[in-house]
């Protein structure tokens, strides 16, 4: 019986888990501002605490956005390839 909500427990928190990181930005940020606002009104966090957690739910991964990190821009002009011997495609 334990080990039975053991795993439920994990696989609850899994699916929560994958539901945040793959919800659209826009909606990841309003449910972080009435989760932080939420946990203000039951008295868990300061106004202080609750705008760091607002902010910090809301963030997306760093690999999730393209133009924000810049590892895809073309090179500067100028610059030269390494010759790695390996074809090009």
């Amino acid at each position: 019986m334990t080990q039975n909500l053991i795993v439920f427990a994990i696989v609850a928190v899994a699916a929560v888990y994958a539901v945040w990181r793959w919800m659209p930005a826009a909606w990841r940020r309003g449910a972080a501002r009435r989760l932080a606002a939420g946990s203000q009104r039951a008295g868990l966090v300061d106004a202080q605490q609750a705008e760091r957690m607002a902010a910090s739910l809301a963030k997306t991964s760093g690999c999730g956005d393209c133009d924000s990190c810049g590892s895809c821009a073309a090179p500067p002009a100028g610059a030269q390839e390494k010759n790695t011997g390996l074809p090009r495609h």
